[in-house]
């Protein structure tokens, strides 16, 4: 089985009051206070600018909308995750932006690469947000980034 997710994770509260303006938007909800904004082809359209750089460490980051999540973690420290595995192989990349600055990564694990034992980039990301573990499983698991596979499953 596949899993394929892009989005920004943040508190509830702050995703729902920064994502008002936005269109194509539709928040899936994580466990401990969190939710992910999956990066669907309907927000990235409506989001990306080609005139901006894009940062280059990620797949799936519109161009410009690193600079929209700085604005947004003026109000609290927000993430950008990817993920993509096929049969047990696969990459993850994650950053965290606080008080309009980049204050964690971008972090990357490559295909057949081992976890760092401070966890995966993801797991990392989700710590710093505050997220906690619940002793038998990683900040991933315990929020509840498994629950859906891919970007769609998350908005239907």
């Amino acid at each position: 089985m596949s899993y394929d997710v892009q989005g920004v994770i943040a508190s509830t509260r702050l995703l729902r009051t920064v994502t008002v303006t936005l269109t194509h938007t539709r928040l899936g909800s994580l466990r401990q206070g969190f939710s992910l904004l999956p990066i669907t082809d309907e927000l990235f359209d409506s989001v990306v600018d080609y005139t901006a750089d894009r940062m280059q460490e990620f797949r799936r980051l519109p161009n410009g909308f690193d600079r929209t999540i700085a604005g947004w973690s003026q109000a609290g420290p927000v993430a950008y995750v990817e993920a993509e595995y096929f049969g047990g192989t696969g990459e993850q990349r994650a950053a965290v932006w606080h008080d309009g600055r980049l204050v964690l990564g971008p972090l990357k694990v490559g295909e057949k690469e081992p976890f760092p034992v401070e966890g995966s980039p993801i797991s990392q990301a989700l710590r710093y947000l505050g997220a906690r573990n619940d002793g038998l499983f990683d900040e991933f698991s315990s929020v509840g980034l498994g629950e859906h596979r891919s970007n769609e499953g998350w908005v239907s």
